[in-house]
């Protein structure tokens, strides 16, 4: 993705627009980095856990019911965590069941409700995998900072994470 900007941007015409505060070409800029940044991420540390045979959600969901009480987490639980539709979830769960990484356990007094388990082998993956991931994260995003800018760009963003999950806990 091409993050130049030009200094004039193509602003529609229309009353809505007239009413639009548009994003100067510095504000721009950094929202367009910021995305870039973000696929670019997520594809380079994709890439890096294909060898293992894990998409970056399967590593996500991994971590996330290791971090569980008893590692295992309601699917609906799951799926907000991960930010994930049921649907998308059930989907990949199945896969990762077939893996042997995940089972999925009824809810004790819930027929409908569902856990999803890490297994051993599941523990086991993350384990193996965890120190190549840490490595990538490090030398492809942490490393790029000072501690000052670390400091930094976690007050920045910190807000910003804070606002949004209010607004997803309101919907």
């Amino acid at each position: 993705m091409d993050t130049h900007v030009t200094d004039a941007p193509a602003v529609p015409s229309s009353a809505a627009a007239a009413q639009t505060p548009w994003l100067s070409t510095r504000e721009q800029q950094f929202w367009r980095a910021h995305l870039e940044v973000s696929k670019l991420l997520e594809y380079q540390l994709s890439r890096e856990l294909q060898p293992h045979n894990l998409a970056i959600n399967d590593y996500e969901i991994l971590v996330v019911l290791s971090e569980a009480p008893e590692r295992r987490m309601r699917m609906t639980d799951l799926a907000t965590a991960t930010l994930q539709s049921k649907s998308r979830l059930s989907h990949q769960i199945t896969r990762m069941e077939g893996a042997g990484l995940v089972l999925r356990q009824e809810c004790p007094g819930d027929r409908r409700g569902l856990y999803a388990h890490l297994t051993e082998q599941g523990w086991d993956m993350l384990q193996q995998v965890a120190p190549d991931h840490v490595r990538s994260v490090r030398r492809h995003f942490v490393d790029r900072f000072t501690p000052e800018q670390i400091d930094a760009l976690y007050e920045a963003l910190s807000p910003v994470a804070e606002h949004l999950r209010a607004l997803r806990g309101r919907s």
